[in-house]
């Protein structure tokens, strides 16, 4: 949602002194004060997404929300980071490699020893509010605050020290963000290779092809994991593809010319995300604006096989071979070793245009796509 929100940014031309007013209304985090930074003029930007029924002070959701987002009675979720993409913005205006972090995948957490990466961020949590308990802070938005910056400052480190590279911005959105994204720009377009029934959890119930979700059905779509060939990592599969989709959606006269439309999107911006306290608007998006042209490259880090990780069913990864997939993508010396990760997306935003239907997959096993550039998915 972010990188969305920032192109509509960057496009729509907005002064300096609404990117001013933008970066002090949204919150902002010091979870990287102090964090190593990029030498190489590039830019690492770590996003995050919580499957949390909560909003930033830690009050649940209104139960109506809750009733659309399929999300249960608000005690689900729990503070996992079930979305973690991990960005790489060269400094000379190249490609922008994006690389999903399967929230399964079996790592070591500093502090905590083996767990699932998606665990870090709730772990810290717990341990600093309960901390900070014990020291006498009973203030309910105050102990939200308090874990929700260990929360950051932990799962970025577990990230950065899994990959090898500096993270030099990150950006958390909560569950709630997708639904308003969805719903702000008008609906997400999506294309299934197969018609899907996960009316008993996620609550997504789509044929196959080309289709226009609305916001509570995009978020069921990207929430999917029961009934898919893959699990977990074709759900990693849908995000990207939902995030292509929508930065597609930014670029149409119909959000652009829209001043409605741009004031709700900036209006989730405010109430969804919270972003690094050194990364401003304006900032974000002159490192952003190569997004509106060139193409986007998504990939999902590999799994090695799956093993029991705390009485829990986990990926089992090779930590080099990740750091190899992503030190060389990231400094342009690629040799092959990014071959090793699974169903790249290769996504022109400038090119995406018109309605269309599912294409034949491609002989070298790519993501089938749609005539209009979605890419299909299961």
């Amino acid at each position: 949602m972010l990188v969305v929100l920032v192109l509509l940014l960057a496009l729509v031309g907005y002064d300096l002194y609404q990117f001013q007013d933008m970066s002090s209304t949204m919150a902002s985090s010091h979870a990287l004060d102090g964090a190593p930074t990029s030498t190489d003029g590039g830019t690492n930007i770590l996003l995050m997404g919580l499957d949390t029924r909560k909003d930033q002070n830690g009050q649940q959701l209104p139960q109506t929300i809750l009733d659309q987002l399929h999300a249960g009675d608000g005690n689900e979720g729990g503070y996992n980071t079930n979305t973690l993409i991990l960005m790489h913005i060269p400094a000379n205006g190249g490609k922008v490699q994006a690389f999903s972090i399967p929230r399964d995948d079996a790592v070591n957490v500093p502090g905590y020893g083996l767990h699932k990466i998606k665990e870090a961020y709730g772990n810290a949590k717990a341990t600093a509010e309960t901390a900070a308990h014990k020291q006498g802070v009973s203030d309910q938005h105050q102990l939200e605050t308090i874990g929700r910056e260990a929360g950051r400052k932990l799962e970025t480190q577990t990230v950065r020290d899994l990959t090898g590279v500096p993270i030099d911005h990150i950006a958390e959105i909560s569950l709630a963000g997708f639904y308003d994204l969805a719903n702000a720009l008008g609906g997400i377009q999506v294309c299934l290779n197969h018609a899907v029934d996960d009316s008993a959890y996620s609550g997504a119930v789509f044929p196959a092809g080309v289709q226009t979700l609305n916001g509570a059905q995009a978020l069921a779509f990207v929430r999917q994991r029961h009934g898919l060939p893959n699990g977990d990592l074709d759900r990693t599969h849908r995000q990207q593809a939902f995030l292509s989709s929508a930065s597609h959606n930014i670029r149409s006269p119909a959000t652009l010319l829209n001043p409605f439309t741009t004031t709700t999107l900036m209006d989730a911006a405010k109430r969804d995300i919270v972003i690094d306290q050194g990364w401003s608007a304006f900032s974000m998006a002159t490192q952003l604006q190569n997004l509106t042209g060139g193409n986007t490259v998504f990939q999902t880090l590999p799994i090695t096989g799956f093993y029991t990780v705390n009485g829990e069913s986990a990926n089992r990864i090779d930590p080099k071979q990740i750091r190899q997939i992503i030190q060389s993508t990231f400094d342009g010396s690629n040799n092959g070793a990014a071959a090793a990760a699974s169903n790249t997306i290769t996504v022109n935003l400038a090119s995406v245009s018109g309605p269309g239907a599912p294409t034949q997959a491609p002989p070298n096993g790519a993501p089938v796509q749609s005539d209009t550039g979605t890419p299909c998915v299961n």
